[in-house]
């Protein structure tokens, strides 16, 4: 899904950015300390992340897999009506038909269930590794003195990248 930038959300989101440059810039001045994480790669590589997705999968695999069974045989009986189509009476093709779309239907709730629960759990799982991330982000950041610590940056020269530190006291 893309977003539209209207000109007056990239003029504010351009000034915003310019205060930043200003204020590092005025924080360099004053010899502070500054730090860069990169989140998403904390979210993907992390040891706690990757339990989490082990997690999660042997917990919605039982479903997954009645789900995949369930489209296995709306499937199956999808062919078989196509097959037996043309000797059935009116009645019992009618019939087949409405049972079809009656479990198609079951299969769609019971998907779109599926996957509501799904990505519920994946976020609880992610703001909790967030969480803990965060609070390893602080530790380090006052153990060694870092003036200000920023998340998620466009660019940043990789000596001031403590992203491996995070992931190494996550895995702790």
């Amino acid at each position: 899904m893309s977003q539209h930038i209207t000109p007056s959300k990239l003029l504010q989101r351009l000034v915003i950015c310019a205060a930043c440059f200003v204020g590092l810039s005025q924080a360099q001045a004053q010899d502070s300390r500054i730090a860069i994480f990169d989140s998403q790669r904390v979210i993907r590589e992390s040891a706690p992340a990757k339990a989490a997705e082990a997690k999660i999968e042997q917990e919605f695999s039982k479903r997954g897999k009645e789900l995949q069974d369930l489209a296995t045989r709306i499937k199956a009986m999808a062919e078989k009506l196509d097959k037996d189509s043309p000797v059935l009476s009116e009645s019992e093709r009618i019939k087949r038909q409405r049972e079809l779309a009656d479990l198609d239907q079951d299969f769609k709730r019971k998907q779109r269930i599926f996957n509501e629960d799904l990505n519920q759990r994946k976020n609880e799982e992610i703001a909790a590794l967030v969480d803990r991330a965060y609070k390893v982000v602080k530790q380090i950041a006052e153990t060694e003195k870092y003036d200000i610590v920023l998340q998620d940056a466009v660019y940043f020269n990789p000596r001031v990248d403590i992203t491996d530190k995070v992931l190494k006291a996550l895995a702790k």
